[in-house]
């Protein structure tokens, strides 16, 4: 999908908390973010604290039931957000979305990939079950390429963007080790993913970036523990001339 305008397809399944109209005020209150993965854990809390710094957030989740569930967790910024369907698995699933997005708000401003699986038990790479390694892949790396795919035209249409793709430090290179084979390959794929898009999107105002969110500072939010959203929404608020193509932890650029 490479022209501005995508193609006209059915509408999307689901249904969506209160969703206020593009304003005429600010930026930040213009902005559209869509979150993957986002009915629990870092994905949900991401999009709290877009919804607390003013954006209008599109929360995906594989269960329509299961994104209702996580919007009741986020009390008076719950009409700041909508839940919409989507399986990254599914290339249907995500044509759906993006026809949506486009007809309904006729923006994305940012895309947060975070959905993912960790599927790994013991085995080393040398004892993998290739099936594993193909369903992590599938999910970790090719979901959020298909993903980013879809929603990149709508950024071109506006000439702004921010994609923030949810690594880890385990996919770095610099520090590979043995453990955890095919979540680790997924990551580090998804680190080069990164690279190619954020040269290839360079002089179109959309800036591409990695991380891998740091520990949760306070165990006790109701969300429950996960990473720190922290460093994924300072990439996906970054200024014009923010750092592009980088991959960070606790807002420190990491080794690839």
């Amino acid at each position: 999908m490479n022209g501005a305008k995508p193609p006209s397809l059915p509408a999307a399944a689901g249904c969506f908390a209160s969703l206020p109209e593009p304003s005429s005020g600010g930026p930040s209150e213009d902005r559209v973010a869509l979150v993957s993965g986002a009915s629990g854990g870092l994905g949900l809390k991401i999009v709290r604290m877009l919804a607390a710094n003013g954006m209008r957030v599109v929360l995906a989740s594989r269960s329509i039931a299961g994104g209702r569930a996580a919007v009741d967790l986020l009390g008076d910024l719950a009409d700041r957000v909508a839940v919409r369907q989507l399986d990254v698995n599914d290339a249907d699933s995500i044509a759906r979305l993006a026809a949506w997005l486009f007809r309904a708000l006729g923006r994305c401003d940012v895309l947060v990939n975070n959905e993912a699986v960790l599927l790994d038990e013991d085995e080393g790479a040398s004892a993998v079950d290739p099936q594993l390694v193909r369903r992590t892949v599938e999910t970790n790396l090719v979901g959020a390429w298909q993903l980013t795919q879809a929603v990149v035209p709508l950024m071109r249409i506006h000439r702004y963007g921010r994609i923030v793709n949810i690594s880890s430090e385990l996919g770095s290179l610099a520090s590979m080790r043995a453990d955890l084979p095919a979540y680790r390959v997924s990551k580090c794929a998804v680190n080069a993913l990164t690279r190619v898009l954020a040269d290839e999107l360079a002089c179109s105002g959309i800036l591409v970036n990695a991380c891998g969110p740091g520990p949760a500072e306070d165990d006790s939010d109701e969300i429950g523990p996960s990473a720190s959203p922290a460093v994924p929404v300072w990439l996906a608020s970054l200024p014009d001339d923010g750092p592009t193509g980088s991959f960070y932890g606790e807002r420190d650029v990491i080794d690839w």
